[in-house]
């Protein structure tokens, strides 16, 4: 019974990712433009360069680290007197 059933759920699976990367084209074109291809400009990049957009792996780590420092300041309490 468990057999029958994960291979139905394979089935499943694999027949949608078939219909779906069959649709892929039909979606990514448009009927807006003559080509179907958009030329855009580059970004303007040249202020991104601070701790909050330096991304080496795709998530900003240098800003990521300072925010996640900070969390154990704003969580708990600081004592007033010292210890």
């Amino acid at each position: 019974m468990k057999k029958n059933l994960a291979c139905l759920v394979a089935g499943a699976t694999l027949a949608g990712i078939a219909v779906l990367g069959a649709a892929v084209p039909a979606l990514a074109s448009t009927q807006d433009t003559p080509g179907g291809v958009v030329v855009v400009d580059q970004p303007d990049t040249t202020n991104l360069n601070n701790l909050w957009t330096f991304a080496p792996a795709g998530v900003p780590l240098l800003g990521l680290l300072q925010s996640v420092n900070g969390v154990p300041g704003k969580l708990l309490p600081t004592p007033t007197g010292g210890y």
